[in-house]
């Protein structure tokens, strides 16, 4: 699995498996039973895998994975990394209130340059705007990029679970 990927915040993968889901569901409830470096979490055909609380960080990454059945002998997951669902829901509100006030004031600053005004305030926000949202997107490359070590570890487990070999 490729993690260096610089525009993808939130990496995706997809891997097919000769198992019923339902066995691989099982095996995920019973490494949550096995062993403490990770919180494991099934809920219908999802599992949720992170760290425990005393390791985690604010950037820590946490593996969803999606179980679903192709017949009775195949499966397919499909898995995303990214961060605690919270500090991602901040990250895009942030996201979309500097879009709102870069919408706003581009049509503030379009008004008054119709209108022959000064529109020198505008236009700097509108650049503030780029800026905040530019380092935006570098706080999360960055985040992204301190916790590609803990990917790998999730990703090691989550292969150590399946008992299938890392490609």
């Amino acid at each position: 699995m490729e993690l260096s990927n610089d525009i993808v915040l939130r990496p995706r993968f997809k891997i097919e498996l000769p198992q019923y889901n339902e066995a691989i569901l099982s095996d995920f409830k019973n490494a949550k039973t096995m062993q403490s470096d990770f919180k494991v979490s099934v809920i219908d055909d999802h599992v949720f895998i992170k760290f425990p609380k005393e390791k985690q960080t604010y950037w820590s990454p946490q593996l969803h994975l999606e179980i679903n059945a192709i017949d009775d002998n195949n499966s397919l997951i499909y898995g995303l990394f990214g961060p605690n669902p919270t500090v991602w829901t901040l990250f895009m509100f942030l996201h979309f209130l500097v879009a709102g006030f870069f919408l706003g004031f581009s049509i503030w600053a379009y008004t008054n340059w119709s209108l022959e005004q000064d529109y020198a305030i505008q236009f700097s926000v509108l650049l503030l705007m780029v800026i905040i949202w530019i380092a935006l997107y570098f706080a999360g490359s960055i985040g992204k990029a301190s916790s590609i070590k803990e990917m790998h570890l999730l990703n090691d487990f989550m292969y150590s679970v399946l008992k299938k070999e890392k490609p």
